[in-house]
């Protein structure tokens, strides 16, 4: 009678075969040993190759029951058969789950959380688990926060969006910005010469409150790369209030921009565009005002004709207005420099700048911006805004010199909607290419601008 093992020679393979199961099931608690290194009867039939084990034997011949976790030794695979066990895996205990945790939440093995702009999924790595992260940069990046915040001698400070955050740096970017480079040949276009004296600028200035009722109100763009339009149609709106002296109070509207200007533009699903080709648009068509074709932050069908008139008659000229046509505008016409640029926002109002955009600026909350070193990523774009005015302020690096500048991020963003950026240095190409338009008004039409050689297109 057979007892406890496997006696018959012609089935010892069929024992062996049990035996990395068994050992692999064995409680990792069993006292290590050794035992069968110390018998020395690994062959044959010897029932008394046996070590005592936790109150009773394990055996160490080869016959040893090897399906019975406590017939064989725990050391007998290594010992008398020359194989090395596997690791051990930890196997969870009864009602025991393997999870990660992250803010005290526990995930199991194959669960996503999202960590700012980054997808994790819970893995099993050997006898550990841990999240696995995408490795995106973050348009929200807490060390540009913190370090900005911490070291004070950036002369600015950031925050965390809420509306930014979970997004990507290449999502801000494509969504965010959305003016794109010019070309060269407008690039090359030389700038206006004004005559003035220099020294009679004063050292405050801001349109806002020099014409309170004339300056178009910031706006939000969304998540449509439209700053390009949003900007050309506030300084046109800023510029037809101040030159008609408050007779043609107006804010025009940058969907139409959006929706119709397509020639040469990028405007498909909110990709961007090209400003020169915005004022041209403005010159030959002309816009209508922001009631009539309201913005929505997408790109919708072209709802005017060639005449700027909605096709279903909801269009309306503003009362106590003699205007017949859209609002347009002379051509567009470029500035040089630091003190033409002040010189030109003083005597007609707010013009358009064209940035350089990187990471850190969108944490911007507050003070007088210029790039910082700590950036992680080279990827940046062009941001079109609207310099309003400029002024002067001293800060732990000394007397700053700023431009204040409309953004069109929502008022919930910088400075209730505006930035100060560093004057004078061409901080982030600010003062590379800036542009201006006189507008055409319905008491007085600028037909003859002296600017042949200098307009933008």
């Amino acid at each position: 009678m057979i007892s406890n093992k496997c006696v018959p020679v012609y089935i010892f393979i069929s024992c062996l075969v049990f035996v990395v199961s068994a050992q692999r099931g064995r409680n990792s608690d069993l006292p290590p040993g050794p035992y069968c290194a110390l018998t020395g009867c690994c062959k044959g039939r010897v029932d008394d190759c046996s070590k005592p084990i936790l109150g009773t034997l394990c055996y160490c011949d080869e016959f040893c029951n090897q399906t019975r976790v406590e017939d064989c030794c725990p050391d007998y695979q290594s010992e008398c058969l020359g194989i090395t066990p596997e690791p051990d895996v930890t196997i969870p205990a009864p009602g025991e789950t393997r999870s990660c945790t992250y803010e005290g939440i526990n995930y199991g093995i194959g669960r996503t959380v999202k960590k700012n702009c980054n997808i994790c999924k819970c893995e099993a790595i050997g006898d550990t688990v841990e999240f696995l992260c995408e490795r995106n940069h973050c348009l929200m990046n807490a060390l540009i926060i913190e370090t900005v915040n911490r070291e004070r001698n950036y002369g600015w400070t950031a925050t965390n969006y809420t509306k930014f955050y979970g997004k990507t740096l290449d999502e801000g970017i494509a969504t965010r910005l959305g003016t794109l480079q010019p070309e060269r040949s407008v690039m090359n276009m030389n700038p206006v010469r004004k005559i003035y004296n220099p020294e009679s600028l004063p050292r405050q200035f801001d349109a806002t409150l020099e014409w309170p009722n004339y300056i178009t109100d910031i706006q939000d763009q969304g998540d449509c790369a439209a700053s390009w339009a949003i900007s050309t149609a506030a300084v046109a709106s800023d510029r037809f209030g101040i030159v008609s002296k408050g007779q043609e109070v107006v804010r025009l509207s940058a969907q139409e921009l959006i929706s119709c200007d397509k020639r040469g533009q990028q405007t498909q699903n909110c990709r961007g565009g090209y400003l020169d080709r915005a004022w041209a648009f403005i010159k030959h068509r002309g816009l209508v005002d922001e009631e009539c074709f309201p913005y929505k932050g997408f790109d919708m069908a072209c709802d005017l004709d060639i005449f700027g008139t909605l096709r279903d008659n909801r269009c309306r000229i503003p009362p106590n207005s003699q205007r017949t046509s859209t609002y347009l505008t002379a051509p567009a016409y470029r500035l040089g420099n630091e003190t033409d640029i002040m010189y030109e926002i003083m005597v007609s109002g707010p013009v358009q700048a064209t940035m350089l955009v990187q990471n850190d600026f969108f944490t911007y909350v507050g003070g007088v911006y210029e790039q910082t070193d700590i950036v992680e990523s080279p990827k940046k774009g062009f941001l079109s805004v609207r310099i309003v005015g400029w002024g002067e302020e001293y800060t732990n690096r000394g007397l700053m010199k700023y431009w204040k500048v409309a953004n069109s991020w929502g008022k919930d963003w910088g400075e209730d909607g505006y930035f100060r950026i560093v004057r004078g240095r061409d901080e982030s190409e600010i003062e590379s290419f800036v542009v201006a338009a006189w507008p055409e008004t319905e008491r007085r039409r600028y037909p003859s601008i002296p600017v042949p050689r200098t307009v933008v297109y």
